[in-house]
């Protein structure tokens, strides 16, 4: 297994660089169960994403005009929703936010009454029955810690898609972020993101490639 560190100032910075490493140095292989079947992924073995200022506005990347963006900042705060809210659509086989709901008040809560110093408030996604899911839920722990007088995040996800889903991903944790932060009284941290499945599908690679000057 090939672990790769990658540290990043902001979410733009974080999203360029991890663009050029997974065509640089992403296992190659065919899809054989999940999202696009049959179709080919570059793939971090393991890949641990250190972003030391988060919060610098603009949160969805900024790129070229000759490259659609997968995210803009107004879907980011659009997607905040999704995180913090029960609701599900009939046709959703999950939400993070029907999990998360509950975790993120309680989360603010207890930091408030019992004290910063505190490793137990690590909110989950998912559980046992996850494995029964058709797509099962790919983030997965949002764990919390207040260190420095700042709020960080350190988040793994099991699997990740780099160009579509990563900008709205840590834009939308970085709002929700903000928000405990504030409700809390501290300042807003970093966030540490941490997958085995950060991935590029193949019909991404050429924007990707465009983008970071990686020849395919």
């Amino acid at each position: 297994m090939n672990s790769v560190f990658i540290e990043a100032r902001n979410l733009n910075e974080a999203f360029f660089k991890c663009c050029r490493e997974c065509l640089l140095q992403g296992y190659e292989y065919i899809i054989e169960k999940g999202s696009f079947e049959t179709l080919k992924r570059k793939e971090f073995d393991f890949v641990t994403v250190q972003i030391t200022n988060p919060g610098e506005r603009p949160l969805a990347p900024l790129l070229p005009p000759s490259i659609v963006s997968p995210a803009t900042d107004n879907y980011i705060e659009e997607y905040l929703s999704y995180l913090m809210t029960p609701e599900k659509q009939k046709n959703e086989l999950y939400t993070y936010g029907e999990d998360l709901a509950g975790q993120i008040e309680e989360v603010i809560r207890r930091y408030k009454k019992e004290g910063f110093e505190n490793n137990q408030l690590c909110m989950s996604v998912g559980s046992k029955d996850s494995l029964s899911l058709e797509h099962s839920q790919c983030l997965r722990i949002v764990d919390t810690r207040i260190r420095y007088g700042k709020l960080h995040f350190v988040v793994y996800f099991r699997s990740w898609d780099l160009w579509s889903g990563f900008p709205v991903n840590l834009g939308g944790l970085q709002l929700l972020k903000e928000y405990m932060a504030d409700s809390i009284g501290v300042e807003d941290g970093e966030i540490i993101a941490v997958s085995k499945g950060l991935h590029l599908y193949d019909f991404t690679w050429p924007l990707a490639s465009a983008l970071t000057q990686v020849e395919l």
